[in-house]
C-alpha cells in the first residue's frame, strides 16, 4: 500500500494544527472515548486449505448477537482481487471497517492503472502490521483474518490475529475451527502427501466435513456458507450461500432430550 494511504490511516490531522500527529493523541485526551472491550456481533470460524492447483476457503453466514443467532446471511469472504481473497471471525463491525480500507486501497490502484495489483502476501504483511499497530495502542481491532491466494504460480494461506500474530500454512482455522477442524485439514493433507497431492474435489470435501462437524458442535456455527476457491491460472471466485446436509437424529440418544 501506498505510503500516503497508510499515513490517512494511522494518523489525523491534530487540533492544533500539527498535520501526521497519532490518532491516539485526540484519543487520549478525551477522556469520553472509550475501547471496545468486548465484540458484541461476532463471526464464527474461517477454514482454508491448499490445494495442487490453488486455495480454497470457507466461512458460514452467521452473525451472532452474544448467544443469539440473529443475522443469517453476513457475507464474510472479501474478494480483493482476481489473486486475493480474505475472511475474518470476530467481531463484525471491526470487520466491516477493516474490509472497507482494503476495498478502497484496491479500487484506488484500480484507478491509477499502474497494472499493480495486491498479492495475498503483501495483504497479509499489511494486516499484520495494522493489528499490530492497534493492539499497541490498546485499541484492537478484534478479529482473526485469514488471506488467501496465488502469487507467482504458488498458493498462498496467511493467518493473523487481533495480536498481530502472522504466520503461513497448508491448512489454516479460526475459532472453534482450529480446535476441531484443523486435525482433520491435516489428516487430508497427510494422506494425498502434501498439498500438491491434494485434489480440488478432496479439498472442498474436507472443508465441507469440518463445516458439519462445527455445525454439531460449535453453537455459534451455522449450515449457511460461503465457498471462495482462488485457482492458479483463473480468477479469484466466491460463490454461495450453500447449504449443509445435516442429521440430527442422533440428537434422540441424548439424555434428557425429549423431556
Amino acid at each position: 500500500f501506498s505510503s500516503a494511504m497508510s499515513a490517512s490511516f494511522y494518523t489525523k490531522p491534530a487540533n492544533n494544527g500539527n498535520a501526521g500527529v497519532a490518532m491516539e493523541t485526540s484519543w487520549d485526551s478525551n477522556p469520553g472515548r472509550q475501547r471496545t472491550l468486548q465484540p458484541i456481533t461476532t463471526g464464527a470460524s474461517v477454514l482454508a486449505i491448499k490445494y495442487n492447483a490453488g486455495v480454497i476457503m470457507v466461512a458460514d453466514t452467521l452473525g451472532s448477537y452474544g448467544s443469539l443467532a440473529k443475522f443469517r446471511s453476513i457475507p464474510r469472504v472479501l474478494r480483493v482481487n482476481d489473486a486475493t481473497v480474505a475472511a475474518a471471525s470476530g467481531d463484525l463491525a471491526d470487520m466491516q471497517f477493516l474490509n472497507t480500507v482494503v476495498e478502497n486501497h484496491a479500487i484506488d490502484e484500480e484507478i491509477h492503472e499502474h497494472g499493480i495489483a495486491y498479492s495475498p502476501a503483501s495483504l497479509h504483511s499489511w494486516l499484520t502490521r495494522v493489528m499490530y499497530n492497534r493492539r499497541s495502542r490498546i485499541n484492537p481491532l478484534w478479529n482473526t483474518y485469514i488471506v488467501a491466494g496465488t502469487e507467482a504460480g504458488q498458493p498462498f494461506l496467511g493467518y493473523v490475529n487481533m495480536l498481530g500474530v502472522a504466520f503461513k500454512e497448508d491448512c489454516l482455522a479460526t475459532g472453534f475451527g482450529s480446535h476441531l477442524c484443523l486435525g482433520l485439514l491435516r489428516e487430508a493433507l497427510d494422506a494425498a502427501g502434501g498439498y500438491a497431492g491434494l485434489t480440488e474435489e478432496t479439498a472442498t470435501s474436507a472443508l465441507e466435513a469440518c463445516l458439519r462437524v462445527l455445525y454439531y458442535r460449535d453453537c455459534r456455527a451455522y449450515n449457511q456458507y460461503q465457498l471462495a476457491n482462488v485457482p492458479v491460472a483463473k480468477p479469484a471466485q466466491v460463490s454461495g450461500p450453500h447449504f449443509l446436509q445435516s442429521d440430527w437424529s442422533v440428537a434422540k440418544l441424548v439424555k434428557h432430550y425429549t423431556e
